[in-house]
């Protein structure tokens, strides 16, 4: 079970990669995950870690580095945010396509313009094809838990891609939380030593990342989409495995008072914690509402989510960005598309929240399900709102 502590998300994250082993460690600091790589760096220079750490001038060396290091067989890591996110963007394709298991935190927090440091899920969606496989964590142990998981994860053979932890941006990184912090025993016991499926040596020479020609293409990209597909069922068995080791239960989506449910909302990251309040005080006041929290987002849950919203009467999707000229933010969509066959599906409306750190109150949890439950008929253009908008 390890030792219960109270310490900032962010440093707990450091320390659980740490417990991972890993041999190369590139980052570039960025607000609000520049504390992950920096208490990393502390933890190599005090000799805790026998890692190489490279300070790199920017985010896309960062992962550039990360690719290399990873190609030649080390275990690597790296962290990041919002615009450094989008400047590893060219590569972050590169990385998944080339089955390299690299695992990367992300403090989510808003894409400019204009500048905002402040949190909300903008900077991942923008990630959302790229081909790697994709967490949410909604508080510090899962964030710990989690990473842990992600090596485990991402080196499977029958995965071997990479793997990002998303954790919202200040409401998690810079909050302190009791946390239970396996040993390094207990890690070592779960993860195995990494043993590359291929690796870049001197001694004996093998190409990676070479040109695609079209005779090919199509089929390299097909393998890395059955990839990505069939890492689901490797998430469930390490979950499995997690949870007969330490005793705490993951699930793709996890249902929150879903019996008996005519309402449901639907959340991503720690806002989740917040709707439980809201769904525990409707429920006081006779209200049939309930919650389910996506945790796998790539690869998307789509029979789980089904399953988790049978016999509502309408969903409450909440979104914490914004799919500009579309039908409401990118989780909406997804959900809206799993449930398109659906004989008996759900009305499905749309709140685009907290966008950029705004506060999204149990009040407001209260005000939105209601709305959701309220609503007759919608129209496409009627389905979703920026919630909280001052006129």
């Amino acid at each position: 079970m390890g030792k219960r502590i109270g310490m900032e998300i962010a440093l707990a994250a450091a320390e659980a990669a740490a417990l991972c082993r890993p041999d190369v460690i590139a980052a570039y600091p960025i607000t609000p995950n520049t504390h992950v790589p920096e208490h990393l760096s502390d933890i190599v220079a005090e000799g805790r870690l026998d890692a190489e750490f490279i300070c790199v001038e920017s985010e896309h060396s960062a992962i550039s580095a990360c690719c290399g290091a990873s190609g030649a067989g080390a275990r690597t890591f790296t962290a990041t945010s919002s615009q450094g996110l989008l400047f590893m963007q060219e590569v972050l394709p590169i990385v998944s396509a080339m089955r390299l298991p690299v695992i990367m935190i992300i403090g989510n927090r808003a894409v400019s313009g204009p500048i905002n440091i402040w949190n909300d899920h903008s900077d991942i969606m923008y990630q959302r094809d790229t081909g790697w496989v994709s967490l949410f964590a909604a508080n510090g142990q899962e964030t710990v838990d989690m990473t842990i998981q992600a090596f485990k994860i991402g080196e499977h053979r029958d995965v071997m891609l990479p793997v990002n932890i998303n954790l919202d941006g200040f409401q998690l990184t810079h909050v302190v939380e009791p946390i239970f912090m396996p040993d390094q025993e207990e890690v070592d016991r779960f993860l195995p030593t990494y043993k590359p499926l291929a690796q870049l040596h001197p001694d004996k020479p093998v190409s990676m990342g070479t040109l695609g020609l079209p005779e090919i293409f199509n089929e390299t990209m097909r393998a890395k989409n059955e990839a990505l597909l069939n890492a689901k069922q490797v998430v469930l068995d390490v979950w499995k495995e997690w949870e007969q080791q330490f005793g705490r239960k993951y699930e793709p989506v996890e249902s929150y008072k879903t019996d008996g449910a005519e309402t449901v909302l639907v959340t991503m990251g720690s806002m989740g914690e917040t709707a439980e309040i809201a769904v525990d005080e409707l429920r006081k006041d006779g209200v049939p509402v309930g919650l389910v929290k996506i945790k796998l987002w790539r690869p998307f849950p789509f029979a789980e989510l089904r399953k988790a919203v049978k016999g509502a009467k309408s969903l409450a999707v909440m979104d914490r960005a914004v799919s500009f000229g579309g039908p409401g933010g990118p989780v909406f969509a997804e959900i809206r598309s799993a449930l398109y066959e659906e004989p008996k599906k759900p009305k499905t409306f749309n709140f685009i929240i907290g966008l950029g750190g705004r506060d999204v109150a149990v009040d407001d949890f209260i005000k939105m399900a209601k709305k959701a439950a309220s609503v007759k008929k919608l129209k496409p253009e009627d389905a979703y709102e920026i919630y909280g908008v001052r006129e």
